[in-house]
């Protein structure tokens, strides 16, 4: 409310004038007139929901001591014990009267003997029942926590008739909340969700294109069952109203000091102080939120619907309104509040195509602000004072308005693909096999959501709730592209998308893997071999993998593989090809390596036997007479010469099968022992004859190795 600061002089000069006047009319000093010491303690759940006390004007008596002019607007309450309360307000008769004076009250801790400073009522909202039939004006309430005792003054220029102190019990069994309400309403909506999701998943793999949309999300909401609304007192049936067109921010200004576990109490309280006290048929309040978040349903008639109700004078219809629970004339309101706000008001205006971060043209009803017919522009989230002449919601919560609106009103953020299981990436595009599981995020929290959408090829494939975060497609062979759609609670939408092959053929092998002996070193037992093959893919191919007697995972364009055999053992290798789709096709292959030592070939000409452990089998054909030859007669599928190489050995010259297949030099600035110097394939196994003639210098040949 506006401070009067002449009024508060008042005040300071009524309860200034001598001790004695002080505690006559305003009971500051100790409580000597009707309450002494703490009252009995008495349960909360005693006494009755109303008390009501009259205020008794005083100035004539301040006029007497001080001898000057009356002061007009005086009344108290003096200090005096009660039954149990929480919330405490002042009313007077006429709701259109407008008292220009300062209300404070003070209370006294149940029991205790402690008694609050004093705390100022605001006052300045306007009466917003819509003329209600023996409705009052009313001071906002104000939570003082379990209370027994009371005091009350009002000074100003002008005091209406009828003052009154009313306290308030919401904790008696007629306001007891009926906690059974939230827990239905929580395991009714995960039966829906569930049963929702089987739905979904059947028209998803059904393979259906015209899902059903889900319903609209509501938020998190304590129901009127939930936080104990006593329904005996509503009087008459909601009425309703067009489309939302604006929703009000609004605060109580019941005070700040409660905790979130006496949130429903202080709605209960809310509740019966603008009925019982205020004369109003309901609650005013579509929505009520309190410090930590908790959403509590306010005025009956649905939270889905658009109730008409009670809140801000001449700006009712089309219209909801939420308060936040406390004082924010100083302060702004807690980040989970915020958050509930802005949830509520994109719920409530997305829900009609209206943009919360827009603006709209109101024909006011008739407001202390704005008269009948004039046209107030205003934001589509607007504050009391918008409005009407109000500090509601206080200067610290109006602060916060443009921030609520940002989050009301925003799109979906950050909204990617987390990943897209069954789909692999290559190149900028995504492969599949053909079911993808698509998994995407977003910065904006679910409760800011009202759905997801996934479209095939610009169809809508699939619709999920504002929790789910994955779907399923099943798609046919070719390119598509894969899109999720978030849509906000505002309406406003995000879009992210893939492009994916689907490609459910594996890669053909155009050439099936051979192995052949290689040129080398010849290791312990060990001969060098090469394995290849040839495999493609329509789209190409991922990587190909050898497992066997050699392991390599190698790239796309990779046809062959170097490996060693043992002599004397079968060698298995098979290769895997992949495509980018994650298609694979296998073959394999076994070869088994044999070796025929120089002894076992037939000799021409000079030689003789070197035993040295450093040649194949310890022993090695030496010769240095050019045209002597040793020849093999084998049968295989690959050959290879073995022999050493040194400084000073010369060139032999090969034939196979009688056909000269050309000259192999020996030399080697190093000497090399157990070189597979020469070698041969063919794709088929049969019977060959190799023969090794010396040309020049001398050659140590160590045998002929084969695979079978």
């Amino acid at each position: 409310m506006r401070h009067h600061r002449p009024v508060r002089r008042l005040l300071t000069a009524i309860v200034a004038v001598t001790p004695a006047m002080a505690l006559a009319i305003s009971g500051l000093t100790a409580s000597g007139l009707s309450v002494s010491g703490p009252a009995p303690a008495r349960s909360h759940r005693d006494g009755p929901v109303l008390q009501t006390f009259p205020m008794t004007e005083g100035p004539r008596l301040a006029s007497r001591v001080t001898g000057q002019t009356p002061l007009r607007g005086y009344a108290e309450l003096p200090p005096r014990r009660t039954e149990p309360f929480s919330l405490v307000g002042v009313t007077w008769a006429d709701p259109r009267a407008a008292g220009d004076g300062r209300i404070e009250v003070r209370t006294r801790t149940a029991g205790t003997d402690r008694w609050t400073p004093w705390q100022l009522l605001e006052t300045d909202n306007p009466d917003a029942s819509g003329g209600t039939e023996g409705s009052r004006g009313a001071s906002d309430p104000l939570w003082v926590g379990p209370s027994d005792g009371v005091q009350a003054r009002m000074a100003g220029r002008r005091l209406p008739d009828g003052l009154r102190v009313d306290l308030i019990n919401p904790d008696t069994p007629a306001q007891e909340a009926d906690t059974r309400g939230p827990v239905l309403e929580r395991a009714a909506m995960e039966k829906a969700a569930t049963e929702k999701a089987a739905t979904e998943k059947a028209a998803v793999e059904a393979g259906a294109r015209s899902p059903k949309l889900p319903p609209r999300p509501v938020p998190r909401i304590v129901t009127r069952a939930g936080w104990g609304a006593n329904e005996a007192i509503v009087k008459g049936t909601p009425s309703y109203t067009g489309g939302i067109e604006v929703v009000f921010v609004h605060h109580t200004a019941s005070g700040n000091g409660y905790t979130c576990g006496q949130s429903a109490s202080i709605v209960r309280g809310i509740e019966a102080y603008q009925v019982r006290s205020k004369g109003w048929n309901d609650i005013g309040y579509n929505f009520l939120v309190d410090k930590c978040g908790s959403i509590f349903e306010g005025r009956r008639g649905g939270v889905h619907r658009s109730v008409l109700g009670a809140h801000t004078l001449g700006f009712n219809n089309n219209a909801s309104a939420i308060a936040v629970i406390g004082d924010f004339r100083a302060t702004g309101v807690p980040a989970a509040a915020r958050a509930s706000v802005a949830q509520v008001a994109a719920y409530k205006l997305g829900a009609w195509g209206r943009p919360p971060a827009g603006r709209v043209s109101y024909v006011s009803g008739g407001s202390n602000k704005y008269p009948a017919g004039r046209t107030a522009i205003l934001n589509r989230i607007s504050g009391h004072r918008d409005a009407g002449s109000t500090e509601c919601p206080g200067n610290g919560l109006y602060a916060q308005l443009p921030s609520i609106r940002t989050l009301a009103g925003g799109g979906p953020i950050g909204l990617r693909y987390q990943e897209l299981g069954g789909a692999s990436a290559y190149a900028g595009k995504f492969y599949t096999r053909g079911l993808v599981r698509p998994l995407w995020t977003l910065s904006t929290p679910s409760r800011m959501m009202d759905r997801f959408e996934v479209w095939l090829d610009g169809r809508l494939f699939a619709a999920a709730p504002p929790g789910n975060r994955l779907s399923r497609l099943q798609l046919p062979a070719g390119e598509h592209t894969v899109a999720v759609k978030g849509v906000h609670l505002s309406g406003r939408t995000a879009i992210t998308s893939a492009r994916i092959l689907a490609d459910p053929a594996p890669p053909e092998f155009t050439a099936e893997p051979q192995v052949s002996l290689r040129t080398g070193s010849v290791t312990g037992n060990g001969v060098p071999v090469r394995l290849s093959w040839a495999a493609a893919d329509d789209n190409g191919l991922r990587a190909v993998r050898v497992t066997g007697s050699g392991r390599g995972v190698l790239g796309p364009d990779t046809e062959s593989f170097d490996a060693a055999a043992t002599l004397g053992e079968a060698g298995a290798w098979t290769v895997t090809a992949a495509d980018r789709a994650g298609n694979t096709t296998s073959a394999s292959v076994t070869r088994t390596l044999a070796v025929v030592p120089e002894a076992g070939a037939q000799r021409t000409g000079t030689w003789r036997t070197l035993r040295d452990a450093g040649h194949l089998g310890s022993e090695a054909a030496v010769s240095a007479n050019r045209g002597a030859a040793l020849t093999w007669t084998f049968t295989g599928r690959s050959a290879a010469l073995v022999a050493g190489r040194t400084a000073t050995s010369g060139r032999v010259r090969v034939y196979l099968d009688g056909r000269d297949q050309g000259v192999v030099d020996l030399r080697a600035a190093s000497a090399r022992y157990r070189q597979a110097v020469w070698t041969r394939m063919w794709p088929e196994s049969g019977t060959h004859t190799v023969r090794v003639v010396v040309e020049t210098g001398s050659a140590a040949l160590d045998g002929l190795t084969y695979l079978r």
